[in-house]
């Protein structure tokens, strides 16, 4: 893929991986949509980032989303490449973390990235063109202790997407999932507490991971290449997800029953 001319929208787009992905792309000569809750940090990433459209909103409010979709398309007339990227981690155990995280954090990395994308795949199907890219974790592979709600978000993500992957496979637009190890980011100081409040520092891990804007161009230079599983991460982390990692022969397999008729036959069913 050429991101050249290519309009790309973004959540969580205010910090870390978004920020990057954003700036990473507009060097690659796209057009970038930014979305998130602050407007004063999204201004300034897109001061770095020429022409831009900036769009601020919960991704849990369904109705500012579909307001925000419309606006997204208008501004070119397409969106040719999403990324569900919006999202809060945690830092608490099982034994002590209250329901309401659970549920707070599926709503933001689940639920409204399911919402974002289910908004824009009647629109990439139409055109017969596009690509998602969900951002996922390493986490989303492997069950990781102190992250369950987390990791119960980010694998829900990667299956609607393997399962999206092979039903748009015969509509033009590419799904790639992408499974960042320890990034240079705030999220381990933004994680939620066993009850709900921000944690307020960060892992050496996460202080000592890839920086952004490295991540963020193995991401699009993984999307570029075609590839259906993207894994960013170093060391064990990435031998965990290597591990873990899908066969290509079983992706190609699924798209293929899609292919021969396998929705169309279970719908008449």
């Amino acid at each position: 893929m050429d991101y050249t001319g290519k309009v790309a929208w973004i959540t969580g787009a205010s910090s870390g991986i978004g920020a990057a992905l954003a700036r990473e792309l507009a060097a690659r000569g796209a057009h970038v949509v930014l979305s998130g809750r602050d407007k004063a940090r999204l201004a300034e990433v897109a001061a770095d980032c020429g022409e831009t459209l900036i769009l601020t909103f919960d991704v849990r409010d369904e109705a500012a989303l579909a307001d925000a979709t419309a606006k997204a398309i208008a501004w070119k007339g397409h969106v040719d490449i999403a990324f569900a990227n919006a999202g809060i981690s945690q830092r608490s155990r099982a034994l002590k973390t209250s329901m309401q995280v659970y549920r707070d954090i599926i709503a933001v990395d689940l639920l409204a990235q399911i919402a974002f994308t289910q908004g824009l795949i009647g629109h990439m199907a139409e055109r017969g063109s596009g690509a998602l890219g969900f951002i996922s974790s390493i986490a989303g592979k492997v069950g990781v202790p102190m992250r369950t709600a987390y990791c119960a978000a980010k694998f829900g993500l990667a299956g609607y997407a393997d399962a999206l992957r092979g039903e748009l496979s015969i509509n033009g637009v590419t799904v790639h999932t992408i499974y960042p190890g320890s990034v240079a980011t705030n999220v381990s100081r933004n994680a939620l507490t066993a009850e709900g409040t921000a944690r307020g520092r960060s892992d050496k891990a996460i202080d000592e991971g890839i920086p952004a804007d490295v991540a963020a161009r193995q991401m699009l230079d993984g999307i570029a290449a075609g590839t259906r599983e993207i894994i960013v991460a170093e060391g064990f982390e990435l031998a965990m997800g290597e591990a873990r990692r899908t066969p290509e022969a079983l992706f190609d397999q699924v798209a293929g029953m899609v292919a021969n008729g396998y929705m169309d036959k279970l719908e008449q069913q």
